[in-house]
């Protein structure tokens, strides 16, 4: 096709190219000139020859001058014998098929005005096909919606070469209509199983563009028939799945663990296991299935195992999951390391959740007492002043443990009998010993931290004490309220909060040779 397009910024030209068009059949060959528009280099002439473009089929739709069922090959609806109308009605659904392939393209560009654009029109195209169906229907209240449009520009969003999240974002919007967060649900679902079976490893790029939709899908918590259409209909019917919650839950359920069984990048891990509690879990039809992904994650370590164990606390609480290995699992987190990765508050914040129950048995909570109790000799200041009130808190909640600090007729101890060693809490022997490290750490060179450790000594109050202000402590806070600085009052605050007096005494027969412990 030896045509020029428009000149650049010509929008006169376009707009008596437009008028030609939807004024007379005779001209509607110059619908070509508007389509090579889209061709242009400059991005100003490629939204130009969008928005004529989609005044252009816009209107054709809402005059229903384009081929309504089946599309027919061009060629021979052309040189058939059927009439003018007929023929332009096939000839013009070709044109507007090309115009939408042109669209997906410039889902591509360089220019994010262009991608923007193109999104929206696509979009806008998706209601209008909705309004005015371009297949026909199987039946009466038969439920129609352009899926194969739709898939098309969804599946634009989820490349594998191009980093779409500031479009996703743009997308996210339409997200707030029922019917398409349910298809972009099944579309999302079926790409990612088509991608994932075409090649053996997905790029990262990929991934993350599906991990940012995916994310983006919010569905309401209460069940209820689901009717904020973007594609309008005249009336519905109860037998559309569209308009079930519990449709929806089953399509959001199948979306994840279809997400979820491939072998994702570290990051997404992370990702999808700090929004797994809250995001994922309370909207899945059956909760349970997520048991092999949180169990298998259990397995990586660091914070991905604790973010998973959140998950599995969840479904232990809420859906009766049986896990017997979940509180062995907390225990083997339990390394020096835990006082100095960026995850520490958010681990303390977890582990207090997870040993909140008083219904807990007194010897493992024990473990867990005297596990900390011994990582806190070698701790960070700033870290001991969170670990300490932790220890005291489980000594409140639990009063079997108490014999650890005050066993009146208990022998004296010539060796802890405790295993550190030993991964299962339930064999470490920890409520046959003593919390003697709470006795050395109160000679800690640092003041508060001495202090803090000393509570022990004091009766100690019955309602627990909020380690929350401390989750988030410094090293450089903690110093500034050594040196008394009125700007950095927080510690001090915090300490002075923890060390109120106490009922529970430490007895003298849970010294121990601190020499032996730390070799």
């Amino acid at each position: 096709m030896d045509r020029h397009p428009a000149s650049a910024g010509s929008r006169g030209e376009l707009g008596r190219l437009l008028q030609a068009v939807l004024t007379n059949r005779g001209q509607a060959n110059a619908v070509f000139d508007i389509l090579a528009v889209l061709q242009s280099e400059d991005p100003e002439d490629i939204q130009e020859g969008v928005r004529t473009c989609s005044r252009l089929f816009g209107t054709l739709m809402e005059r229903e001058e384009l081929f309504v069922g089946s599309l027919p090959r061009e060629d021979t609806v052309l040189a058939g014998s059927q009439g003018a109308t007929h023929k332009y009605k096939v000839w013009m659904r070709h044109r507007y098929h090309s115009c939408c392939n042109r669209l997906e393209e410039l889902l591509t560009h360089p220019s994010f005005q262009v991608k923007e654009l193109a999104l929206k029109t696509l979009m806008k195209f998706v209601q209008l096909e909705g309004a005015k169906p371009l297949e026909k229907p199987q039946w009466e209240s038969h439920y129609l919606f352009p899926r194969t449009l739709f898939r098309a520009v969804v599946g634009g969003l989820l490349t594998p070469e191009d980093d779409h999240s500031l479009l996703i974002s743009q997308f996210c919007e339409y997200l707030e209509y029922d019917d398409i967060r349910y298809h972009t649900m099944q579309v999302a679902t079926s790409i990612v199983a088509r991608a994932t079976s075409q090649q053996p490893e997905v790029s990262l790029t990929f991934w993350n563009n599906v991990f940012m939709l995916l994310s983006a899908v919010n569905l309401p918590l209460q069940e209820r028939d689901l009717t904020n259409f973007y594609v309008k209909h005249a009336q519905t019917s109860d037998k559309w799945k569209v308009i079930h919650l519990k449709e929806h839950r089953k399509a959001f359920q199948e979306m994840w663990l279809g997400f979820l069984k491939h072998k994702l990048p570290l990051s997404l891990y992370k990702k999808v296991l700090v929004a797994m509690h809250d995001s994922i879990l309370p909207h899945l039809a059956q909760p349970t299935l997520m048991i092999d992904f949180l169990t298998s994650a259990c397995d990586v370590g660091g914070a991905i195992s604790l973010l998973a164990l959140n998950g599995l606390f969840i479904l232990i609480h809420k859906h009766n999951l049986e896990y017997p290995d979940f509180y062995q699992k907390l225990y083997a987190l339990l390394d020096p390391s835990i006082f100095h990765v960026k995850y520490r508050a958010r681990f303390f914040h977890l582990a207090d959740l997870f040993l909140s129950s008083s219904h807990l048995p007194a010897y493992l909570v024990a473990a867990f007492a005297k596990r900390l109790a011994r990582l806190a000799l070698t701790a960070p200041p700033e870290a001991l002043l969170m670990v300490l009130p932790f220890i005291c808190n489980l000594l409140r909640r639990h009063p079997a443990c108490r014999v650890m600090v005050h066993r009146p007729q208990g022998p004296e101890l010539d060796a802890d009998p405790y295993d550190p060693m030993e991964k299962d809490p339930a064999r470490s022997h920890a409520l046959e010993s003593c919390l003697w490290e709470l006795q050395t750490l109160q000679q800690h060179y640092h003041p508060e931290v001495s202090r803090a450790a000393s509570v022990i000594n004091q009766v100690l109050s019955v309602p627990e004490v909020s380690i929350a202000p401390l989750l988030e402590l410094t090293a450089y806070e903690l110093h500034r309220s050594w040196q008394g600085s009125p700007e950095a009052s927080t510690s001090a605050a915090a300490a002075g909060y923890l060390l109120r007096p106490g009922r529970l005494w430490l007895a003298s027969n849970t010294e121990a040779d601190v020499g032996t412990e730390l070799e």
